[in-house]
């Protein structure tokens, strides 16, 4: 998919149906393009918001303007008005609608965040999960600007990036020292900021789940030997997939005068250790004990 450079405008499917109604006869195509979308936004009042009140009818229709929209301005054609409304009466309003909602869907099967947990399979929270972005991308008033298209491509961009931290979660996960972790939940931030703090020692192991014992002992081995920690770095990276090769060095950068360094520091263990657990081992922690 072709995602283009667009900034704040007037809904597509606006400029498109300004540009019909410029045409010498206009008639039969703009009968036809209205009857589709009056059909369409009778669809989604039934589906999504009320197809029995005025207001219903009327967040319908601006769903519909920005899901058609989100159709025209996704797909791989020259964005402009002309080659737009081209696009529309070539395909017809359904499908370009069709062709939005897609895109759509296709994002809500994307991570929103990297905190996994088995509410997120429950088929009714997938499905409120999909109208609640179908809602707040494709809603387009056809006398304001519409952002609806930069709205995607950012938050396409940002579930990409989940995805591939739950991905290097999941993958550190299966070579964890002690065996693979099978928990369904995840907290992938954590799974790998421990990854890499226990990489420091260069001991060969990979830990994705830890305890405070463990943070403990992490700590006055790191102290009272000065661990080569870039030696350990490179031997994690070199064993990690390419796909997730830039994000933990990405992620070694930020930890690097944070984390580390609070390791290394003079600060009391017990400080230390409360420091990582509230700020890096999430709930990948196994209570140990007090």
């Amino acid at each position: 998919m072709k995602l283009a450079p667009f900034t704040t405008r007037r809904a597509s499917l606006v400029s498109a149906l300004e540009t019909l109604a410029q045409r010498a006869n206009p008639d039969e195509a703009a009968h036809s393009l209205l009857h589709e979308l009056a059909g369409i936004t009778v669809l989604v009042a039934c589906k999504f918001t009320n197809d029995r009140t005025a207001d219903g009818l009327l967040e319908a229709f601006y769903l519909t303007l920005g899901c058609v929209s989100l159709g025209i301005a996704q797909a791989d054609i020259p964005h402009e008005e002309e080659a737009e409304l081209a696009f529309l009466l070539q395909h017809g309003a359904e499908k370009v609608f069709q062709a939005g909602f897609r895109h759509i869907r296709e994002l809500a099967g994307l991570p929103g965040h990297t905190l996994i947990s088995d509410f997120d399979k429950d088929p009714v929270i997938q499905q409120r999960n999909l109208k609640a972005l179908f809602v707040a991308l494709c809603r387009a008033d056809p006398g304001a600007a519409w952002t609806g298209d930069e709205t995607y491509r950012n938050e396409l961009r940002v579930r990409r990036d989940n995805q591939i931290i739950l991905d290097c979660a999941k993958w550190l996960r299966k070579q964890h020292y002690a065996g693979p972790i099978k928990s369904a939940e995840l907290d992938a931030n954590a799974v790998i900021d421990i990854a890499i703090m226990f990489a420091i020692l260069h001991d060969g192991r990979i830990v994705a789940r830890t305890g405070q014992r463990e943070i403990e002992n992490l700590i006055r081995r790191a102290r009272a030997t000065p661990p080569d920690i870039e030696a350990g770095w490179n031997a994690l990276l070199a064993s990690a997939p390419p796909d997730y090769q830039a994000l933990l060095q990405a992620r070694m950068d930020e930890l690097r005068n944070t984390l580390v360094k609070k390791i290394l520091s003079k600060t009391t263990v017990k400080t230390v250790v409360v420091h990582i657990q509230r700020n890096f081992a999430g709930d990948e922690q196994e209570v140990d004990y007090a």
